[in-house]
């Protein structure tokens, strides 16, 4: 009977170790599953907030975090150059002229009323081209070589007028990313000696360095990029006022040649 008792009891013991233990593998599961949920939800609070800031956003820190060295400069190479940019090609849309229009119009005008009122039509017209006409034409009184060495040299001083401050938006485009490049080799001096300093290489004592040296050449392509699309057109424009300056010189002195005769 005391053996009988005894078996009871040490099994009545096991069950209680048994559900104590349950119970604390209960809690701790629980416990596990409540953090790895709190961190999934931070996790995709912390994506949707990564998300939601703009291209600016991003564009601004990384600037900043680019260092305001080397960056200051890249951006001051980027305000120039789009302001040379804005200006030469405002510039020259206003010195875009109808050709067609103005050379039938000093066409007519010398056929009705000869030199002056073609020189009429020129003062009244914007534009190289329409310049190159008036001093053609003001010296075709003289001889038709006068007025085509006149022609010849006005439209060299109108051709240095279009492509002024040209050569300093290639600067700017050249210097950029040499900038850039230079940050490099600045940010990854500066961890090597670190490293040497430290005696052993480590991600994160030179990371940040890394950083700034390659965020200041992605800048300085950048800027290059930008100001090269805005040269490119500029050097078209450029070319197609250039084009229409020569076929009207050559179409103004057969006109002053059929006038004389």
């Amino acid at each position: 009977m005391k053996r009988l008792f005894s078996i009871l009891a040490i099994a009545g013991l096991f069950v209680l170790s048994t559900n104590t233990v349950s119970a604390k593998a209960n809690a701790i599961v629980s416990n596990l599953s409540s953090t790895v949920a709190t961190a999934a939800i931070m996790l995709q609070d912390e994506a949707a907030e990564e998300s939601s800031k703009g291209f600016t956003q991003v564009l601004k820190e990384q600037f900043i975090q680019g260092g305001a060295g080397f960056m200051g400069i890249v951006l001051l190479c980027l305000i120039l150059g789009l302001a040379v940019a804005i200006e030469r090609i405002i510039y020259l849309n206003m010195a875009s002229t109808n050709t067609t229009k103005l050379k039938q119009q000093v066409e007519d005008a010398l056929a009705s009323g000869g030199i002056e009122a073609a020189k009429e039509i020129c003062r009244n017209t914007k534009g190289p081209v329409a310049s190159i006409y008036y001093q053609g034409l003001d010296r075709a009184n003289e001889s038709i070589e006068s007025a085509e060495k006149a022609v010849v040299a006005y439209g060299g001083v109108q051709m240095g007028q279009l492509e002024k401050n040209v050569s300093w938006l290639s600067l700017f485009i050249a210097i950029a990313p040499m900038l850039g490049f230079m940050g490099t080799v600045i940010g990854m001096i500066q961890a090597f000696q670190k490293i040497s300093a430290v005696g052993n290489l480590s991600a994160s004592l030179i990371a940040g360095d890394i950083q700034v040296a390659l965020l200041t050449t992605v800048f300085g392509l950048i800027t290059a990029i930008i100001l090269q699309i805005f040269y490119n057109y500029i050097i078209a424009k450029i070319d197609s006022i250039v084009n229409d300056m020569e076929d009207s010189s050559i179409s103004l002195i057969d006109m002053l040649v059929d006038n004389k005769k």
